[in-house]
């Protein structure tokens, strides 16, 4: 979009063609991000002080990033993008909103990287020592400024969404995945796995080891956003500094921004709620539990849980946004509903077979995704992952729906609904505190998580239906029951063949990835001849993308 033109209108391509060509590019960046994290494992671990001290640290900037990238940016600058393209003077809008949004994360940013300390002693249980809270501080003075380049990382993302480009935006975290390997296996060439000897013993842990993993974690981050400015400037984009706060819709930005916000600010004090609980679960495990699931055990098990969603529901969601946007800016009502009627399909058929995987195969999944785990370590990790499966359907249902009320421009509505479901993660979690041990702690935050997901998707369901005056309910439930039974019989059968050969933590890699293609196969195929038998059209709109592209070799 060079100055004084219009740009052009965005790319008409199908959900099928658009979801595959996102989901191919974030299936590659989870492959490398895989990779990525065994090579973590084997430096820190994912129990013990290390581990949980830059699990804090590198969770930080992510933390404030949903806040206000994920939330604020999402929720704004593809419709005012949308806008600004129907207009005349369309790129001086867009370009004063890139300009104060980027104003304002490098204000944030600074101001979050010296107030290191204070924001990690918020995320920390009080039973942590001085020295694992320093090595904290230390890792975080590398990972906060990652937030500055996140934002940018979704503002020209969602530039290029908006101009129907979805492919960079999907692809560009591939880089980063490729740089933090680099870095990572530089640590393990220099100084070995475990180089600091003991996950627990802090005292190896000196400025170059430390600066070398935060510089390959940041780095990465930087990378993937700027790499996006290279087909932004391929398709005609320019981007100049225009400062001001009239000329793009800021009075809009402002009020939707505020609503959303504010949920997202609950959202993250359940996770501010969460995080201390599991930093404090090592302090308060049984005696003679050596391996105890921390805040780092956490993240490993909702990287392996968070990959479905990331593979389809993310990719359908983005694909279809752009067009909900247009089409509620437009007042195409019946649009609206046929899109998000369609997405809620199409992403149940994927999410709910991919919980009777996660049910059945949650430990040799997990000894697969994470090989670098000791065997205990792959033991608490899949407990984790297996509480969460349970929420992985009404996850994606509740992402879907939730960008709806974004396309309207309505952050309201999200806010009120963000009430209950805060406090049922945050009451849960502690609940389970007071009948759990504190090795069970974790898994019982991933058991409220679940249950907050369903009690955010049946609240949704309810508004979304009032505001678009239906929302073919009826078949959406319909659907849901074919693929519960489908994935029922999937899941028996996956039990039963699991059951035979037999699995357990202490068996190789090699093993738990036999089990997980057999199990696997005859689950999918289980799955799949349920769905056919029942004729569930929705599989369709998944398969044909993939079938036509083998159908072409």
């Amino acid at each position: 979009m060079t100055s004084g033109t219009s740009a052009p209108e965005p790319k008409k391509q199908s959900l099928g063609k658009s979801s595959l060509l996102m989901a191919s590019g974030t299936a590659v960046s989870r492959a490398l991000g895989l990779v990525r994290n065994i090579l973590l494992v084997a430096v820190i671990g994912a129990t013990g002080l290390t581990a949980d001290a830059f699990d804090v640290a590198n969770k930080i900037p992510n933390i404030l990033y949903a806040i206000i990238a994920g939330g604020v940016l999402n929720a704004v600058i593809v419709p005012q993008v949308t806008r600004a393209y129907r207009s005349k003077n369309g790129d001086e809008q867009v370009d004063k909103l890139l300009t104060f949004s980027a104003t304002v994360l490098f204000g944030l940013t600074l101001v979050c990287t010296l107030g290191a300390t204070l924001i990690v002693a918020l995320y920390t249980s009080g039973d942590w020592t001085d020295q694992q809270l320093g090595l904290a501080v230390a890792f975080g003075y590398w990972c906060i400024p990652q937030l500055f380049f996140y934002g940018i990382y979704t503002l020209l993302g969602q530039v290029l969404n908006a101009r129907g480009q979805f492919g960079p935006y999907m692809w560009a975290p591939a880089l980063n995945n490729v740089i933090s390997i680099i870095g990572f296996a530089a640590f393990l060439l220099t100084y070995g796995p475990l180089a600091i000897g003991s996950e627990d013993d802090l005292s190896q842990w000196t400025g170059p080891k430390i600066a070398v993993i935060g510089i390959s974690a940041t780095a990465g981050v930087i990378a993937q956003a700027l790499v996006l400015l290279i087909p932004l400037y391929r398709s005609g984009f320019r981007w100049k500094l225009r400062f001001g706060l009239r000329g793009f819709g800021l009075r809009s930005v402002g009020k939707v921004g505020l609503w959303t916000f504010l949920a997202l600010m609950l959202d993250q004090i359940a996770v501010w709620v969460t995080t201390r609980i599991a930093t404090a679960a090592p302090g308060s495990a049984s005696s003679g539990v050596d391996v105890i699931a921390g805040n780092a055990s956490y993240t490993q098990a909702l990287m392996v849980y968070l990959l479905p969603h990331s593979l389809v529901t993310v990719s359908v969601a983005t694909a279809l946004f752009t067009g909900m946007s247009a089409a509620a800016s437009g007042g195409d009502i019946a649009k609206v509903r046929d899109l998000v009627s369609q997405g809620l399909r199409v992403i149940a058929v994927f999410t709910v077979f991919a919980t009777a995987l996660f049910l059945v195969l949650s430990l040799p999944i997990t000894k697969v995704m994470i090989p670098t785990l000791s065997v205990a370590e792959v033991g608490v990790v899949s407990n984790v992952l297996f509480a969460m499966a349970f929420g992985l359907v009404p996850l994606g249902a509740m992402v879907m729906m939730k960008w709806v009320y974004f396309a309207f421009e309505d952050g309201k509505s999200i806010f009120m609904f963000q009430i209950p479901v805060t406090i049922v993660l945050m009451g849960g979690a502690y609940l389970f505190t007071l009948l759990l041990p504190g090795e069970r702690w974790v898994f019982g935050i991933g058991l409220a998580m679940s249950l907050s997901n369903l009690i955010a998707v049946i609240l949704r369901v309810r508004g979304i239906t009032e505001r678009l005056g239906g929302l073919d309910v009826a078949r959406i439930v319909r659907l849901h029951v074919q693929l519960i039974v489908a994935a029922g019989i999937s899941g028996l059968g996956g039990w039963l063949v699991l059951s035979v050969w037999g699995f357990d933590a202490s068996d190789s890699f090699l093993w738990a990835a036999f089990i997980c293609v057999i199990v696997g196969t005859v689950m999918t195929a289980l799955y799949l001849l349920s769905l056919q038998v029942m004729k569930v059209q929705e599989l369709t709109a998944l398969m044909n993308p993939i079938l036509q592209k083998v159908s072409r070799r």
